[in-house]
Order: C-alpha cells, then structure tokens, then sequence
C-alpha cells in the first residue's frame, strides 16, 4: 500500500495495543516510524529495473525478519523514552506495526515475499487498488482522534477506525470472489478455456474490478463494474508473444518475471528488443511495468541491463472514464496515439 496508508495504518496498531500506558503520541510516532520502516528498501539499487522489481517487499517485509526485529527497536523505544517497565508492551506492540506492514501489501496485487529467506515466493491476493481511501481514511480519523481527545474516547475512535479498515479488506475480498465466479461463468459462456484468470480492484475503489484471462497464446481483458446490469463480461483479446517466450525461455529475466507475475505477462519484440511487461498492473496498452531486456546481440554480450520503460497515465482521460464505467455505463477504455507508441 501507499506510504501514508501504512503510516495511518503503524499509528493506529501503535496507540491500540499501548492504550494509555504511555502517551498517544508517542505510541502514534513509533507506530508510524515502524509503519515506515519496511518500505525502506525501495532505496536499495539492486543493479537493474527488474531486480529492484522483484526484490522490493522482500527480506524487509519478511515476517521472520520483521519479528526478529521487532526486540530490539522496542529495547531501544523502551530505553530512549525511560519505560523500562514498557519493554514487553512495546516488543508487542511494535511487532505487531511491522507485521501488518507486509500482510496489508499481501492484500494487493504486486507480490509479498512473507517467507524470506526461506522462500521467494511473491503473496499477493489482489483485492485492494494500492491506494484507496475507504480503507486508509477511517484510519487517519481515528489517529487524529486518538491525539486530539487523549482519552478512553479517543482510543474509542482509534480502535473503530481498524475495525471498519479490517472490515473493508473483508469485504473486498468478497467482493473480489463474486467478480471472479461472474467472470468464470463469463468465459464458460464464450467457450474459453483459460490457464490464469486475475481480479483485481480499478485504481481507488473496489466497485469496478479489472479481469485479465490467459491462455498460452493470448490475453483477455475486461472490466465489470458491481454496479453493471448484465453479468456478461466483454472481453478484449491480445496477443501474448508465444513466439518469443518460446524462443527465450532460457532468458532470466524473462523466466523471473514470468514467476514473479504469476504467468501474468506477455513478451513482444520492437526494432529488434525483446520487452516483457507485467499485464498485472495498468491496463491494456499502458501498464506500470514494461521492461527493455535489449537485443539478442546485447544481452549475449552482457551489455544490456534490463531498463524501465517511462509511465506516465493520462489522468485527465483515465479518471472521467474509471467514474463513468464504475457507475455501470458500458465504454471501451481510452487509448491515445502514446499509449499505442509506448507498447510497441
């Protein structure tokens, strides 16, 4: 999630689990310090645009790195502020700010590596957009509450802001498993028969939902809106690149994204440089994540580090759209002369 969801979300586990044993801002400041922390890593150059992908959310949001590190910063807390007596509380409470770092960004799409170092493997249930403010807003009242009123009736306020965040991430994946049966039934219906099918929020929102349905030699994309009068899903079909994943299957780049992604991806190939795109994240022809692995000559030689393609969304269009198809009005998603440039 965005930084200042899990600042919010730090804060709020913070004064929760300390309540009136210490002062609520102190509790709010260290929770918030904590909630920070894990995102750390996105300082960290690991050499190339596809590393850096793949290696944020990964020892640093580890659940066994973070619970080994919670005793000492509570140690260090507990001593900076003279509570001693505090430690255990704070140990409680600061493990808990760094643990539910990780298992929030578990809730989106991207990819949580919750097991380092003893697996790499990237969690992510895909039912919260990375920002969406129904989620962090009750949080943020209930922090402010907390330090405003300083009382039992701020902590009150506190301790319902988590509950209706708790209860949002519930019911976002129920409403994620209710699209998925819809468009299940909707593909069952075309007679497609697919080996992925990803559900995942539009940005800001958990009412209009992005389907991507792949088979070894294509992808589908769609939306469905909760608002919708017909369960039936139009599908927009593209080509994957089957080609090219067959021709460098020992390329690892390409075999790191596609383990990354879940088989979430497609490969294309433009003036002779083979691109691998994450189809998780944007939507068709723009997405968050495009990479450049360069050409054949290039990459045998070792000459070429995979490179970031630019994204820039063009919000003036994107967001009229994303308000007008979430009400349930059936309009084909926007695509510029760039967007088409910049897929290749």
């Amino acid at each position: 999630m965005d930084s200042l969801t899990q600042i919010a979300l730090g804060s709020a586990v913070g004064v929760a689990v300390m309540g009136r044993r210490t002062a609520v801002w102190k509790a709010a400041l260290w929770g918030a310090i904590g909630g920070t922390l894990p995102d750390l890593d996105a300082f960290i150059d690991h050499g190339n645009a596809i590393l850096n992908m793949t290696r944020h959310r990964a020892e640093s949001h580890s659940l066994i790195v973070l619970t080994l590190a919670a005793p000492a910063l509570a140690w260090l807390v507990s001593r900076l502020h003279g509570e001693a007596a505090l430690f255990r509380r704070w140990w409680l409470a600061l493990w808990l700010v760094l643990i539910t770092h990780p298992l929030l960004d578990t809730m989106t799409v991207y990819g949580t590596q919750l097991l380092q170092p003893l697996s790499a493997y990237p969690f992510g249930i895909g039912s919260v957009f990375i920002i969406d403010p129904a989620y962090t807003v009750p949080l943020i009242v209930g922090v402010v509450a907390a330090l405003r009123l300083r009382s039992t009736r701020g902590l009150a306020w506190n301790a319902a802001g988590l509950v209706l965040s708790t209860l949002y991430l519930g019911w976002s994946v129920a409403a994620q498993q209710h699209v998925t049966q819809l468009a299940r039934t909707s593909l069952q219906n075309d007679g497609i028969v697919t080996d992925g099918l990803l559900v995942t929020p539009a940005p800001f929102t958990t009412v209009l939902w992005r389907l991507v349905a792949t088979t070894p030699t294509e992808y589908r994309e769609g939306y469905y809106s909760l608002m919708d009068r017909s369960p039936q899903i139009q599908w927009r079909v593209y080509e994957r690149g089957a080609e090219l994943m067959a021709a460098h299957r020992d390329e690892p780049y390409l075999a790191r994204m596609a383990d990354f992604t879940h088989g979430f991806y497609s490969a294309s190939s433009v003036d002779g440089e083979l691109f691998v795109t994450d189809l998780r994240m944007g939507q068709e022809p723009a997405y968050t994540f495009r990479f450049n692995l360069g050409s054949d000559a290039a990459r045998a030689s070792g000459g070429h580090a995979p490179t970031r393609e630019a994204f820039s969304p063009d919000l003036g269009t994107a967001l009229p759209w994303l308000w007008r198809r979430l009400r349930g009005l059936q309009e084909a998603v926007p695509v510029t002369t760039e967007d088409l440039s910049a897929r290749g």
